[in-house]
């Protein structure tokens, strides 16, 4: 039976988009306390079903997919832009599809202004009218208000309009940041992207025997499975090793190892692919936030998805992107190095190369010469900075990687890192190789 958290998110996600809820009418409408209500509506608005404004409530959203990320809606931007609902809050819901600045006179404005637009504009009061008409929404910037016809207009076309005290200029860079957010959080692929779901998933209970693990192993030819309690929440995990020398008749309980690591579907798989090499895992359990089994994900497939993310063009870029996209490679007495300006974006508040750019550096250089040995991805273990001076602004810095010792499954560098021939950085770096 589900839990009463369970079924106030299915309730939510029942609910018609654009409905408004709140604490109050789910706890009684469940009769729940308001204290459950309010952990499930935050859990709600952890996985995009509503979204929280202030002065107008908790609203049903539509919940986007990947890629449609780019896309906002007005409740978004409501939050972006601190902004305040003058009207037309019961299309708060909808999605816009284009952004149009108001900066010229109001019959040149109109040409650019759609249905599904939103129109930043100040406190032009016509401007706010038309583009009501047109079928888009509006954004008053400067803290400025509005009519009250126009207010009416917005309520009865159920199209947003919304007063930000920010400028133009700040609005429009503000809304663009989240968008530029959102493409960054698409290239990260995570486990609910390529796990095998419950309905293709082979699996056991806790009433099976030894005896079931056999069958399957015969039907699949795979030698884990997840085993689950009939709550479908899981219980242990099973493995080849786990049945040899037992009897078909022995209990699956008696055999399986209890408390399995697991992952949830929100979770990176980069992260997954460092558990995996970490304790040397070929298949995980895949629970949602009741710990009910949801899928597996398997070694296998991680790395594929390491692969393709290589492969990817980057559309938003993260500062380490920034970093590593400036290194250049180049050759001092036979041996490899990599030499880096210190840009604007890489130094600290004293116009120094910040601590973090410097791991950062010290990651990629390592990780470059280990493929120079092996082929792959690597995951890193430890990284140890044990010396390090300041380097001012537009300095260049040439990182010398030198490897100590490589094995099939382990690698360990020393990273050292020059200004002007003076060594300013010292480092040791040691990672695992997925094969």
């Amino acid at each position: 039976m589900a839990t009463k958290h369970e079924q106030i998110l299915e309730y939510i996600s029942n609910l018609e988009v654009g409905e408004k809820i709140s604490v109050r009418q789910i706890a009684k409408a469940l009769q729940v306390s308001e204290g459950t209500a309010y952990r499930a509506i935050k859990e709600a608005e952890n996985q995009s079903l509503v979204s929280t404004i202030e002065r107008v409530g908790t609203i049903r959203i539509e919940k986007k997919k990947k890629e449609n990320i780019e896309k906002l809606t007005y409740a978004e931007i409501v939050n972006i832009v601190d902004g305040q609902v003058l009207g037309g809050k019961d299309g708060l819901h909808k999605t816009l599809n284009r952004f149009v600045i108001g900066a010229m006179k109001l019959d040149a404005m109109m040409r650019y202004v759609e249905a599904g637009n939103l129109l930043i504009v100040g406190n032009r009061y016509q401007g706010h009218k038309l583009a009501l008409e047109a079928g888009a929404a509006v954004l008053i910037t400067g803290g400025f208000d509005t009519s009250e016809e126009v207010i009416q207009l917005a309520d009865e076309l159920n199209l947003p309009i919304i007063t930000t005290s920010y400028d133009t200029f700040t609005v429009a860079a503000m809304i663009n940041r989240a968008i530029y957010d959102q493409l960054i959080k698409k290239e990260i692929i995570l486990v609910d992207d390529i796990l095998i779901p419950l309905q293709d998933t082979y699996y056991m209970t806790t009433a099976n025997a030894v005896e079931k693990w056999h069958e399957l192993n015969s039907k699949t030819g795979h030698s884990r499975y997840p085993v689950i309690d009939e709550h479908m929440r899981i219980q242990g995990m099973v493995a080849a090793k786990d049945v040899l020398g037992a009897t078909k008749q022995t209990p699956i309980e008696k055999v399986m190892t209890k408390n399995p690591i697991t992952v949830n579907e929100r979770t990176s798989v980069a992260s997954v692919a460092h558990v995996m090499v970490w304790e040397g895992i070929e298949l995980l359990p895949v629970i949602d936030s009741q710990r009910r089994l949801i899928g597996v994900i398997s070694r296998q497939d991680v790395l594929k998805a390491l692969q393709m993310i290589q492969r990817q063009p980057h559309v938003g870029e993260t500062i380490e992107d920034t970093v590593t996209s400036r290194i250049e490679e180049q050759m001092i007495d036979s041996d490899y190095a990599y030499e880096c300006e210190v840009t604007p974006q890489m130094t600290n508040q004293l116009g120094t190369i910040s601590y973090g750019v410097m791991t950062t550096l010290v990651t990629e250089a390592g990780s470059r010469i280990m493929r120079k040995y092996k082929k792959g991805d690597l995951v890193v273990e430890n990284i140890t900075l044990y010396f390090i001076k300041p380097v001012q602004i537009e300095s260049r810095i040439v990182i010398q990687p030198r490897v100590l010792e490589i094995g099939r499954k382990h690698g360990k560098i020393d990273v050292e890192m020059f200004h002007e021939g003076e060594i300013v950085g010292k480092a040791l770096m040691m990672a695992q190789l997925i094969e």
